[in-house]
Formats: C-alpha cells, sequence, structure tokens
C-alpha cells in the first residue's frame, strides 16, 4: 500500500443546496466508486475527506446532519475519514499523517468542487511532494457567478447573467493550471485502461501458447 485515493467532499451537504441542480457531474458518485474499486484492487489506501463548518446553521454544520458521504458510495468501515474546516484536506486535519503512516508516496484526488477543495488539495499535495493524479471527470462543480452578482441571487439569475463562469469553463481551467505543474491529469477510463494493461502485463505466459 503505497498510493492513496483521496475523496474530497463527496457529502450530502452539497445535494442539500439550490444549485446542486447546475453540478457538471450529477453521477459523480459513480464516478467515485469506479476509482476505489481500483484503489481496492491495487491494494491502495482509500481516504474519505467531509467539509464542516460546526455552528454555520447551513449544509455544513454537522448538527444538521448533512456532513456525511453520499450513501451510494463504497465505503468500507476500515477506511479513514478526515473532517476538515479548510479549503484543503491537510491544514486542518491528520490527512498527512495518515498518508506517512501508511508510507504513501503519491496520490490520486478526486471529488467535489474542481477548483476549489479538490483543486486546493492537490496544489497542498504536490507542495508536500506527493506526486498527484487529478482525476478530472470524477470531480463536479458548478457555474460561478461574477463577483458584482449580490451573494443571495438564485440559480436562475446567476445561469441568465453573461458574466457567469460555466461549470465546464470552470473544470478547464483548473485542468490548464494544474497540468504538468501540479497534477497529472487523467480520466477514469484512461486509469481503468492503465490498470487493465498492468494485470494484463502480470498474466505468466502459458507454456507452449
Amino acid at each position: 500500500m503505497n498510493r492513496a485515493l483521496i475523496v474530497v467532499d463527496v457529502q450530502e451537504s452539497f445535494r442539500q443546496t439550490a444549485r446542486w441542480e447546475t453540478i457538471s457531474a450529477p453521477d459523480i458518485a459513480d464516478r467515485v466508486n469506479r476509482l476505489v474499486r481500483l484503489a481496492r484492487e491495487a491494494g491502495d489506501l482509500v481516504v474519505w475527506v467531509l467539509h464542516a463548518e460546526p455552528g454555520s446553521g447551513d449544509e455544513f454544520d454537522p448538527a444538521l446532519g448533512k456532513v456525511k458521504l453520499f450513501g451510494e458510495l463504497e465505503r468500507r468501515n476500515t477506511d479513514p475519514v478526515v473532517y476538515k474546516n479548510s479549503h484543503n484536506a491537510f491544514t486542518t486535519t491528520n490527512l498527512q499523517q495518515l498518508l506517512t503512516m501508511h508510507a504513501v508516496y503519491a496520490v490520486t484526488i478526486c471529488g467535489i468542487r474542481t477548483e476549489q477543495c479538490v483543486e486546493t488539495t492537490t496544489r497542498v499535495a504536490s507542495d508536500f511532494g506527493y506526486p498527484v493524479t487529478f482525476v478530472v471527470d470524477a470531480t463536479a462543480t458548478n457555474p460561478i457567478p461574477h463577483r458584482d452578482l449580490p451573494a443571495d441571487a438564485s440559480t436562475a439569475e446567476i445561469l441568465a447573467d453573461p458574466r457567469t463562469l460555466g461549470a465546464e469553463q470552470v473544470i478547464e481551467r483548473t485542468v490548464y493550471a494544474l497540468a504538468g505543474r501540479f497534477a497529472t491529469i487523467a480520466t477514469v477510463a484512461e486509469l481503468e485502461a492503465e490498470a487493465a494493461a498492468e494485470a494484463s502485463a502480470e498474466v505468466p505466459a502459458v507454456a507452449g501458447a
């Protein structure tokens, strides 16, 4: 076990917000589960990260019961779960200690939101010296409103504003920022193909075949 899959903030908090209807990958749990299966097959550590803001009174307040993983995610009881209250998954948690304890030398990162907690975790992991694989289609985000739009703008108002940055644009910009600097960019299918090729290469040749 020398690698780790870090799943960032794939939690019910997001599905309880009005903005969930604009999420770029509503099937993100299925995509994450595919990565989890790859990690299990490779014997890698799987770490689940949840964002909590105690006392906030919103969907990220643990007291309201929404700070929990999507029910369909394939978590084992032995998988560590860490709770953060910073954008990255390291600063306010024992994540680095966990990785050190398991002799992890490289990490794969996915989750919600692409340009926020997932990207920030990727940057910090890279600065700590971990080679990072950023699985772009196993991340999800929303359109981002212009800074001058009122904070209480509705989803309809955000989408109608021509200054709004679409989710796909956000993801594209994140990839441009990370690639070659902080991470290797990959898709779920590419990692599955890579794992299948490695497994095929390990199968011994049959004598006389």
